[in-house]
Order: C-alpha cells, then sequence, then structure tokens
C-alpha cells in the first residue's frame, strides 16, 4: 500500500492547527470539486486526496494514530495490544513511524495477526473500515426543496437524497458508506456536513424566514395594497392606514421548510420600512406644508 503523505497533500506542515488543516481543506475542496472540473481525472483523484487528508487530520485522535503509526493508523490499537500481551521480541506498541522507515507496517501487521509459526493455522480478524467525513456547500435556495445529488467520496460516486430544511452547519449520517473494512469486515459511515451560502435577501432563523419590505409613505399613511416577494414566489398583502415604521406582519406558512416534517413549513415575517421621499416638487411641498399646519 502506497503511503500518501496527508500534510503534503493539503499543503501544511505538521504542526498546523485544526483551523488551518479546515482553512486548507476548504480551498482544495472548492479547487478541486468534481463539479468544477467535469471529466477531468486528475481532479478527481486529487478531490479523493483532500477528503481522505481532512478526514483523518480534523480528528485530534486519528490525527494523533496517523503521526504514530503511518498508512497503518487503522490498526493502531491491534498493533498496541499486541505489543502488551506478547512477552518476547521487539514490544510492537514502541513501533513508532517515521517517513522513509524501511519497515511496512501493513506487512508488519500481516506477521502479527497471520500465525506465529509452528505449524498453526492462519487467523485473519476482520476490521471496521474507517467513518469519513466530507463538507458540501450549497446555497440556501438549493435545500428549499428535497433534492438528489450525486457525491465523489474515496473510490466511489455516491447518490444521496438531501432533505429540505437543513441547517448550516448540520451533520448527517449516511451509513455504510465509509472506509473499505479490512479482512472482511464492515464499512465505515460517511459524515456529511453541510456547509450554506445565503445569496437571497431573506434571514433565516430555523423555519422561519425574515424580511424588510419598504412601504411608500403615502401607504402608509392612507392604507392599500402591496406585492411582496416571498422565497418561492409573490403575495399580496393589505396595509392598514397609519401603519408606523417598523410594523412587524406575518406571513404564515411562507417560511422555511420544516427539516423531515414534509408539507409543513415556517412563517415569513415582513418589517415594513417606511420610505419617507428625497425630493419633493412645488405641488407636493405645499401639501405638507398644509399639513404641517395641522400639527400632523
Amino acid at each position: 500500500m502506497e503511503f500518501i503523505d496527508y500534510y503534503k497533500v493539503l499543503g501544511i506542515g505538521q504542526k498546523a492547527s485544526q483551523k488551518e488543516i479546515k482553512s486548507a481543506y476548504r480551498k482544495l475542496a472548492r479547487k478541486y470539486h468534481p463539479d468544477l472540473n467535469p471529466d477531468d481525472r486528475e481532479a478527481e483523484q486529487k478531490f479523493k486526496q483532500v477528503n481522505e487528508a481532512h478526514e483523518v487530520l480534523s480528528d485530534p485522535e486519528k490525527r494523533k494514530k496517523y503521526d504514530k503509526y503511518g498508512k497503518d493508523w487503522q490498526h493502531a490499537e491491534e498493533f498496541e495490544k499486541a505489543g502488551r500481551s506478547r512477552s518476547s521480541g521487539e514490544p510492537f506498541g514502541s513501533y513508532t513511524y517515521s517517513q522513509g522507515s524501511e519497515h511496512d507496517f501493513s506487512d508488519f501487521f500481516e506477521s502479527m495477526f497471520g500465525g506465529f509459526g509452528g505449524g498453526r493455522q492462519s487467523r485473519r480478524q476482520g476490521f471496521r473500515g474507517p467513518d469519513l467525513k466530507a463538507n458540501l456547500e450549497l446555497d440556501l435556495r438549493d435545500v428549499y426543496k428535497t433534492h438528489k445529488r450525486t457525491l465523489t467520496v474515496g473510490d466511489r460516486n455516491i447518490r444521496i437524497t438531501i432533505p429540505a430544511g437543513i441547517e448550516d452547519g448540520q451533520t448527517i449520517k449516511i451509513a455504510g458508506y465509509g472506509g473499505k473494512g479490512r479482512n472482511g469486515g464492515p464499512d465505515g459511515d460517511l459524515f456529511i456536513t453541510f456547509s450554506l451560502r445565503n445569496s437571497t435577501p431573506f434571514r433565516r432563523e430555523g423555519a422561519n424566514l425574515y424580511r424588510t419590505v419598504d412601504l411608500p409613505l403615502t401607504t402608509a399613511v392612507l392604507g392599500g395594497n402591496i406585492t411582496v416577494d416571498t422565497f418561492d414566489g409573490k403575495a399580496k398583502m393589505k396595509v392598514k392606514p397609519l401603519t408606523q415604521n417598523n410594523t412587524k406582519v406575518k406571513l404564515k406558512g411562507k417560511g422555511f421548510p420544516r427539516y423531515k416534517a414534509e408539507g409543513q413549513f415556517g412563517d415569513l415575517i415582513l418589517t415594513y420600512q417606511v420610505a419617507l421621499p428625497t425630493k419633493l416638487d412645488e405641488e407636493q411641498r405645499k401639501l405638507f406644508e398644509s399639513l404641517k399646519k395641522t400639527n400632523l
């Protein structure tokens, strides 16, 4: 098994902080993402390596094992357990990985668990594959409706369903789509964390949406009808006479979908911002002068 230096993959040093690891990963994941590099096998391979490197180095416990055991970090517990149980020979638990070492942990592992001579039958133990982590960046509009999307993770294309109403920073688990198990062991799980951009004029809080609407001065004073934008269309609103600045109105069920609650939506809360005129013609000025005399 060829060794891949995860630090070099992300372009960071071995003493890099978690913040530096995350920053490097996001930059490279965007650069090599399959959606931006269609039919580019080299970019696809680099994207896989970047995800693999991030999956290990972003987890302090996995990183510690990787720094000690290299590419066979997944079997650290077995190495250490065997080292503690054997009473002769070099103590396996003290074996430390270093770049350029002529030892190969994969061969070392086989010698430990493949039988110890004397005509004894070989025994191979299955090990669960590692869990994988991936970060998926989407726009807020992308998660307004449930949809399917194909992700490339490791050497597999995975077709997943993304439920409407996913939150920014939310993580979901896809069971059995992590790293391959060893010696017949089960595959690990895939954990996908969502990063949501908001290119809309709406502010989201859970399933509720918020927006400020400019209200003409005459409509605020006299009342009337206006048309406002909702997330998926338009709605007609009746404005009461003498509506004050910063008045809030609620459009029930016009907010964002509730996560895994089919057909249920939050509310859209609008705040009226009364728009004052920036210039007046002579006739308008006279009208306001008349109003002024009434102490309005």
